[in-house]
């Protein structure tokens, strides 16, 4: 079970974490990369801000990558989030999941990811032209 499970406050290397999930076993390699977008229901967003309760959020992330590998056969899982400030654009999290087969990579990544939403103590502040508001986790 090998893993790599980060929090970072500068932005993240998306090809370096692919380049660290591939391996000549495996046959499949799932990234989800997450975002910001520029409008959430109808309203304009100018950034977001997020903020880790970190050795929780790493511990939370650690035990959903082992459930993942309980799960299917997977060769490496990375996950990767940022906290801080971040613009139209930028990247708040980048998943990666390899596997000797696609279905697998599939599978865990949109599982990681989900779960990640609903589980790890991450919290993201929307802000708009006309406030500000927390967002309930939610996959």
């Amino acid at each position: 079970m090998e893993t790599q499970i980060e929090i970072h406050s500068e932005a993240l290397d998306i090809q370096a974490c692919i380049n660290w999930v591939m391996s000549p076993d495996s046959g499949g390699i799932d990234v989800f990369i997450g975002t910001v977008r520029n409008a959430t229901k109808g309203k304009t967003v100018i950034k977001l801000d997020f903020e880790a309760y970190e050795p929780m959020a790493i511990k939370e992330m650690n035990k959903i990558a082992e459930q993942a590998f309980e799960m299917w056969p997977l060769k490496k899982v990375l996950v990767h989030h940022r906290t801080g400030s971040l613009q139209i654009g930028e990247v708040p999290v980048v998943i990666a999941v390899s596997a000797a087969h696609r279905d697998a990579a599939f599978e865990a990544c949109r599982y990681i990811i989900d779960t990640l939403k609903q589980t790890v103590p991450i919290w993201k502040k929307e802000f708009f032209e006309d406030g500000e508001v927390w967002v309930a986790a939610h996959p």
